[in-house]
């Protein structure tokens, strides 16, 4: 997914010294912000407080809407570099085009993993046919600097591991994880991963009270997707994420009502980054010579099939992109 904003904020993202390396309980706000012709979303990561969860940084959540009568998402060809995106559905579909000749359409539950590696291009949008609901999220994970060069690739992954237990091997009725990357409680996702981190789908039945085995090296946000919930005992309503900081060994989950929620955390990245539109990198140079390649048709290559012309890079601010660290 494109970040369509055509005045978009620049970001240094990155490094351990912002981190909590203690348990906090840090709600972060989501913005309203337009996506293409008729959804908006609501973007929780980067927040005005706080740029990354571990790797993730870049976290936008939309739905449910009711598209019956709308075309849904509809977003042009765009740029990346330096990061990963990761579709993530709970009601509709998303068709994936790219640059490398990908064609998949998404579906809830279903990963869609893309690599940009050094510039991949691609556009995503619902079917003519599609279902009435559109719910789910867009999520980027940074590549750290080892990586960040490699060969661009698409992954889609229908089948993805579930872990139904509260640690131990031990079933829990009422509580389900879907592993979307890295490893949970002994489960582990197919999709690859370029540093230590986990995304998991958590669903809690009403009446559920669990308590989730974490790393505690690592850091972790939960945002809810759907329903109210309770974590770490701070309520959640649909579209809020709560920021955790580290230092944990379990993290407490109850729901009075069935509800759906997302786990991001990883290793706190050591890297200071520079995020601007779509594209991730490590000095001003990197963000302007990806722009000027994406304006004069270079190196992204050409997404075939979408019906419309790819989307304009936004003008570059006159001053440099300078370093603003993990948090403001």
């Amino acid at each position: 997914m494109s970040n369509l904003d055509t005045r978009p904020a620049r970001a240094e993202c990155g490094g351990r010294e912002d981190v909590a390396a203690r348990p906090v309980r840090e709600l972060l706000e989501p913005r309203s912000v337009p996506l293409g012709e008729s959804t908006v979303v609501r973007r929780l990561l980067p927040n005005l407080g706080r740029r990354m969860v571990g790797a993730w940084c870049f976290v936008d959540h939309y739905g449910p809407d009711d598209i019956a009568d709308e075309p849904g998402m509809q977003v042009p060809p765009h740029p990346h570099i330096g990061l990963q995106t990761v579709s993530w559905l709970h009601e509709g579909e998303v068709l994936h085009r790219d640059s490398l000749g990908s064609l998949q359409t998404v579906r809830p539950r279903e990963l869609g993993l893309m690599t940009s590696g050094r510039a991949i291009a691609h556009s995503e949008e619902s079917p003519r046919e599609h279902a009435r609901f559109l719910h789910g999220a867009q999520l980027w994970v940074a590549l750290p600097d080892a990586h960040r060069h490699t060969d661009p690739a698409f992954e889609h992954h229908a089948a993805l591991p579930v872990v139904e237990g509260g640690g131990a091997g031990v079933r829990h009725p009422g509580f389900s994880a879907t592993v979307i990357l890295g490893e949970l409680d002994g489960a582990a996702s197919p999709g690859r991963t370029y540093s230590p981190l986990v995304g998991a789908d958590i669903s809690l039945a009403a009446g559920t009270d669990v308590r989730l085995p974490v790393e505690p090296d690592f850091e972790y946000a939960v945002l809810t997707m759907s329903g109210l919930s309770e974590v770490d005992e701070v309520p959640l309503e649909s579209g809020s994420m709560l920021y955790l900081g580290c230092g944990r060994r379990e993290l407490r989950m109850r729901a009075d009502r069935d509800s759906e929620l997302l786990l991001l955390g990883g290793e706190p990245f050591e890297e200071k980054l520079i995020m601007w539109w779509n594209f991730i990198g490590r000095s001003t140079e990197d963000i302007q010579q990806a722009r000027e390649d994406w304006t004069a048709g270079r190196r992204f290559g050409t997404v075939e099939g979408y019906a419309g012309p790819p989307l304009p890079a936004p003008t570059l601010p006159a001053t440099p992109l300078k370093p603003r660290g993990r948090t403001r």
